[in-house]
């Protein structure tokens, strides 16, 4: 974690990043500063609401083509907090037997990289037992993280729960 900060004193607001200056041009620090105080009152949000954000999981079976499917439907945010509880029910399910599962993310508003880390952990269980973990997305800001991280490459990721039932055997 880095903190960048505005120098107040100065006759235009200068940044520091461990203590080296790196912009001074007012056109550059203006647009920062409203940026920073966003990400702040974000933070801040975050970390002072009453209610915090839950995340809602159900699972299910449903037979199709390639055999049984373990569906997964999630819901809410899939952050720092709430990864744990998917964490929990994936290990859950394979210790169980089940290796061939569809998480359906469709009721997904918010994934963070511990969230994709607990995706990434799932896949290799269920691989580990030559079984399989398919996704479930059709959510733009969901899928652009898959596509900037270079998860697209790695989960199938399909348009509904009947085609990830449908669709080929475990890779």
């Amino acid at each position: 974690f880095v903190l960048i900060t505005p120098l107040p004193h100065s006759p235009f607001c200068c940044f520091l990043l461990k203590g080296i200056p790196l912009f001074k041009d007012p056109a550059v620090v203006g647009p920062l500063t409203t940026l920073i105080d966003a990400a702040r009152q974000t933070v801040i949000n975050r970390t002072t609401e009453e209610k915090p954000v839950d995340l809602s999981l159900s699972t299910r079976t449903e037979n199709g083509p390639a055999g049984d499917r373990t569906v997964v439907v999630v819901g809410g945010e899939i952050d720092v907090y709430t990864a744990p509880k998917l964490r929990e029910q994936l290990i859950d399910l394979v210790s169980s037997g089940q290796y061939h599962l569809v998480v359906d993310m469709e009721g997904v508003e918010f994934l963070d990289s511990t969230g994709l880390g607990v995706l990434v952990g799932g896949l290799k269980r269920v691989r580990a037992h030559e079984g399989s973990l398919r996704l479930v997305c059709t959510q733009e800001r969901i899928l652009k993280i898959f596509r900037i991280t270079g998860l697209t490459k790695v989960f199938p990721i399909h348009g509904s729960v009947s085609e990830a039932i449908s669709s080929a055997p475990a890779e």
